[in-house]
């Protein structure tokens, strides 16, 4: 039998910034979407306060004055390298990993033979004490309840942040407890519909005859049934699938009509693109540029894309940006108010199984060029080194009024130490 623990961080993007600024401990805490348009995270007190997920700035000015809420800007550098922290303290507490989003990652503890409470209590007291990250940690042997542990550990104070369900005599309280639209796998719609028909909580789902199921949810359904019964359906995967594409878009600041600030924006986007699939050791066949007008405006629209073929496959980022620039050039348009562009890599494959050409051409400079640029950006940060055709900030970028510092990836913004 398969033991999960899935670990999950308490309203992960607060406490990164609590981490950098202990003010925030105990105050009421919002963070907002790129372009500062809704809030992403809150706080508990926030929460409280009534703040919905998505909710817009605008609506909610008044809760936030009314009770000082501190507002933030999404500080996604520092959450991404923060989750990378927390992941690798896992790495090292468990035998196997599979990170889940960015703030969630479940465990295989099947080895583990000490007591399970004890081992969750460790990673929890592990992963605050390295990180500073509070997490609360499920327990359980198929991945539906270790989600339904996770859920009560963090809710109720008696378990201290840590449940474990494994032949637990609280199993069927706990499926009694979770309200069957928090049940993972069960989405809006199947929850309309089991209300409908009496069926409230996971423990009621749990009730119904298979037959039934198949008939209202389907295969799908019948998995994640089978899973709150104890049954292990869908197993752990420690080595995840290669991706077929990569994305990188953004809504601009405001909008912008000329070329090159178009191109400046394309150009940090193809950049970022090819980082990150020469991280995965991945090659693209094609890149995919697309921008597009406010389409809530009332202006003229306009939302073209462009591709262009890459011969050979690469993650050069040079020839990445230069594919990109092409598309950009290709798509644009005069008298259009862009908001918005993306670039796109296509037909990705792993690097060292893709084909080549007897008659490519291999420039040995340009891999050193690429070493050296990404060996400067690991160390100084992203942003610390781009293509000329990058610009200098611009209109483009996304508004952040209220970002905080990249206090663990952007030498200039490291906390100083007061002697």
């Amino acid at each position: 039998m398969t033991i999960y623990a899935l670990v999950d961080c308490n309203n992960f993007y607060v406490s990164c910034e609590r981490v950098f600024n202990p003010k925030l401990d105990s105050r009421p805490v919002i963070i907002l979407s790129s372009n500062d348009g809704c809030a992403i995270a809150r706080s508990n007190e926030a929460k409280e306060f009534g703040v919905k997920m998505a909710q817009p700035l605008y609506q909610i000015a008044d809760i936030v004055k009314k009770h000082d809420i501190q507002v933030l800007s999404g500080n996604f550098h520092l959450y991404t390298d923060m989750s990378n922290r927390v992941m690798q303290v896992l790495a090292d507490m468990a035998p196997a990993t599979q990170q889940y989003s960015i703030d969630e990652c479940f465990l295989d503890i099947t080895g583990i033979t000490n007591d399970l409470n004890d081992f969750g209590q460790a990673v929890q007291a592990k992963v605050k004490q390295w990180t500073g990250i509070p997490v609360g940690i499920g327990i359980a042997e198929t991945k539906t309840l270790a989600k339904v542990a996770n859920r009560i550990a963090k809710m109720s104070k008696k378990t201290a942040g840590v449940l474990n369900l494994v032949h637990s005599q609280w199993q069927a309280k706990a499926l009694e407890m979770t309200e069957i639209g928090d049940v993972w796998g069960v989405g809006r719609q199947f929850t309309k519909k089991l209300k409908r028909n009496g069926v409230k909580t996971a423990l009621d789902l749990t009730n119904q005859p298979d037959g039934w199921i198949r008939k209202e949810m389907g295969v799908g359904g019948m998995k994640t049934v089978r899973e709150l019964r104890g049954e292990d359906c869908i197993g752990f995967e420690s080595i995840p699938q290669p991706k077929q594409t990569t994305l990188v878009s953004r809504s601009f600041g405001k909008t912008v009509s000329e070329l090159d600030d178009l191109i400046n924006a394309v150009t940090v986007f193809a950049t970022t693109a090819a980082a990150d699939i020469r991280k995965a050791n991945l090659v693209s066949y094609a890149v995919s540029v697309f921008i597009e007008t406010n389409r809530f405006s009332n202006g003229p629209q306009y939302a073209p894309s462009q591709s262009v073929e890459l011969s050979p496959a690469t993650n050069n980022t040079k020839h990445i940006v230069r594919a990109a620039i092409q598309g950009v050039k290709e798509a644009y348009r005069e008298g259009f108010k862009f908001k918005k562009a993306g670039v796109m890599l296509l037909d990705l494959v792993d690097a060292d199984h893709a084909p080549q050409s007897l008659f490519d051409s291999h420039d040995p400079k340009d891999g050193k060029l690429i070493e050296a640029f990404d060996q400067i950006i690991r160390q100084q940060g992203p942003g610390a080194i781009n293509f000329g055709t990058a610009g200098q900030a611009s209109g483009w970028h996304s508004a952040s009024a209220f970002r905080s510092p990249r206090f663990t990836t952007d030498w200039a913004d490291i906390p100083g130490v007061k002697t």
